[in-house]
């Protein structure tokens, strides 16, 4: 079953068993967790599609939470010339590791 989920500002293309990483949930480790936003249902050949308005009805997905975490740092680097101005500032993105179920 394919499923078209929205969390985080974002929309995921999601089927059971799979693993992503999504913006941080306020959820702790272990935890189950549902997505009530789903856009889209469809079985795994493409048939029997159900598209929502924006979002279906009565229709969830159920994840699990296997990790919080931060993801690599990525670096900001701003710099003009002939000006002697440079800065270098990082950051980290907090993330939820789920498990589709």
């Amino acid at each position: 079953m394919l499923s078209v989920i929205a969390t985080g500002g974002k929309q995921y293309l999601v089927k059971t068993g799979d693993v992503l990483k999504i913006e941080k949930l306020p959820t702790e480790q272990g935890k189950p967790i549902v997505f009530d936003k789903v856009l889209l249902t469809a079985n795994d050949d493409g048939s029997n599609v159900a598209v929502g308005t924006p979002y279906l009805d009565g229709v969830t997905v159920k994840a699990e939470v296997l990790k919080q975490g931060k993801a690599r740092t990525v670096r900001v680097e701003k710099f003009k010339r002939k000006v002697r101005y440079h800065k270098v500032h990082g950051a980290r993105q907090r993330f939820t590791e789920v498990k589709i179920r």
